[in-house]
């Protein structure tokens, strides 16, 4: 593994870069040491060298300096306390350093609850309100649109006087609203969360940023979009924000029960036009706090009778009925009736109470499932991102007698499915392989668990992150094509460690 030549070096005199802990296409994120101020910890983001040009330096400076005034006015927005040029004219600021989880992360795993909902929107409304109200730049008062309010730029970190603190994070692609200055009318953003105006390219108000966050509130209560393109291209988002309506919440979440004040409230923030959405921040933050306040008596109530149960159980007898186990839940299913009753393989996720399952579905002829119940398993991951994001799923299954049965699976990470399999994959480390014999697809014949490797954990979950911003430049099928001559080229290599491997009892290999 290459060792980071940065890691030890010492910025400025001052600060002792630790370890590289993000990048993106501005730059990169180092951890680091203040050893003017007794090593404290913080966060220093350099300009990437390749984009070391007049313009870049000008917007990577404004940048730290609307998160540094915008920083000063509230608590939700991440601080910057520093800015400079080092050695090597590279420009870099520093930053509060922060430890929690994004809200991409904390949603992946289930949605939120309503409680934890209301005070996360709260906070976000917060943050933005203040940008929205502006900022005293160069002499005069801007507001300042985000413009990328997505999950993945939400963070929650644990404040021990406050419970749960939301910061939010890159103020990257900020708009200064100004009324003489020179205002592009390029597209910057994240595809699925960008308003209609935004795709456009057209000049943005607050209300641009009510939009993105009307998509992030929907997927934080469901688990799901709003709004699915039919594809993950430019030209399918900008249909998809364009002319699909949004979903509704019981066509996607059918037993979760929301007051009918939020789900107006979300469902306005998705409004096509923007003069049909809240007008500003204010007024959301306004309902989300009437409709908590609406709650209050409630989990008073629920509060003081969990304190009398905890005091006096009302049985100290063990329940009889228990939840299945995953296993159990995946024996218990039945081959899907809108797949081919044939020797193939498919993605699932399946759920078991507030638990995703990875699983891989294979129909097999009955023998062959049985001449693999002692095997080896082994399971490897192939990534292209050019010219179309996708990830081939190696999965194979060997023994001495009966060699090796390859079970290849493609997942697309332009599609929701694929995203969230690979996102899930990274995060779990497992996944359970379901057997269906041919002659009997009423129910799964035989479950297996193949474990990840933690390197090839860390790929799926940086992989998953990648592609989510990047754009496809070809069909799909040609990244599967590449992908498969990949593929072809390393089965042979498999098979002879396979084949090194003592499988006289199941065995777990990983990459």
């Amino acid at each position: 593994m290459t060792t980071d030549p940065n890691t030890g070096r010492l910025l400025a005199n001052r600060y002792q870069l630790v370890e590289l802990i993000g990048q993106g296409a501005m730059g990169r994120v180092y951890q680091a040491k203040d050893m003017l101020l007794g090593g404290v910890i913080v966060a220093i983001k350099f300009l990437s060298q390749t984009l070391l040009n007049e313009r870049m330096r000008d917007r990577f400076e404004r940048e730290a300096t609307i998160s540094a005034l915008l920083g000063e006015k509230s608590l939700h927005i991440v601080k910057v306390r520093d800015y400079g040029v080092d050695e090597n004219d590279v420009p870099f600021y520093v930053m509060e350093y922060l430890q929690g989880q994004s809200l991409s992360q904390v949603i992946r795993q289930q949605p939120l609850s309503l409680v934890r909902f209301l005070k996360v929107s709260c906070q976000i409304s917060s943050g933005l309100q203040h940008a929205h109200q502006g900022i005293v730049f160069q002499g005069k008062l801007s507001s300042i649109i985000h413009r990328d309010i997505k999950p993945s730029n939400i963070l929650l970190i644990q404040d021990s006087s406050l419970g749960e603190l939301v910061k939010i994070l890159d103020f990257g692609v900020a708009k200064l609203l100004q009324s003489d200055s020179d205002q592009t009318h390029s597209f910057m953003g994240t595809l699925a969360y960008c308003s209609p105006e935004q795709m456009e390219g057209k000049e943005l108000d607050k209300r641009s940023d009510i939009y993105s966050l009307g998509v992030m509130m929907f997927e934080m209560l469901t688990g799901e979009m709003p709004i699915l393109g039919e594809t993950r291209s430019f030209g399918g988002w900008y249909k998809a924000h364009h002319e699909l309506p949004p979903r509704s919440f019981e066509s996607v979440k059918p037993e979760r029960k929301l007051p009918k004040a939020l789900k107006n409230l979300v469902i306005n923030c998705l409004a096509k036009q923007p003069e049909d959405r809240p007008e500003s921040v204010v007024e959301i933050l306004r309902t989300l706090r009437s409709i908590e306040d609406s709650l209050k008596p409630g989990m008073e109530l629920g509060h003081k009778i969990g304190e009398v149960l905890k005091k006096s159980p009302i049985s100290s007898e063990p329940l009889q009925s228990r939840e299945p186990s995953a296993d159990e839940i995946c024996r218990r299913t039945s081959w899907p009736k809108d797949k081919p009753q044939k020797s193939i393989v498919f993605p699932h996720i399946m759920r078991r109470s507030e638990e995703f399952l990875a699983t891989l579905w294979v129909m097999l002829a009955k023998q062959d499932i049985q001449n693999r119940q002692v095997s080896t398993r082994y399971n490897q991951f192939l990534c292209v991102m050019s010219p179309h994001p996708m990830v081939l799923w190696i999965t194979a299954l060997h023994n001495r007698e009966h060699g090796a049965r390859w079970l290849p699976c493609y997942l697309d990470l332009k599609t929701v499915l694929g995203q969230k399999m690979v996102r899930l994959l990274g995060e779990a480390g497992y996944y359970r392989l379901l057997f269906f014999a041919l002659s009997e697809p009423e129910h799964c014949n035989t479950v297996m668990t193949s474990t990840i490797a933690s390197v090839q954990r860390q790929r799926l979950r940086e992989w998953a992150t990648t592609s989510s911003a990047l754009l496809s430049a070809a069909q799909p099928h040609m990244s599967r094509r590449i992908l498969k001559q990949e593929y072809e080229k390393l089965k042979p290599k498999i098979l002879m460690k396979l084949e090194a491997v003592n499988t006289d009892y199941p065995t777990d290999i990983s990459e």
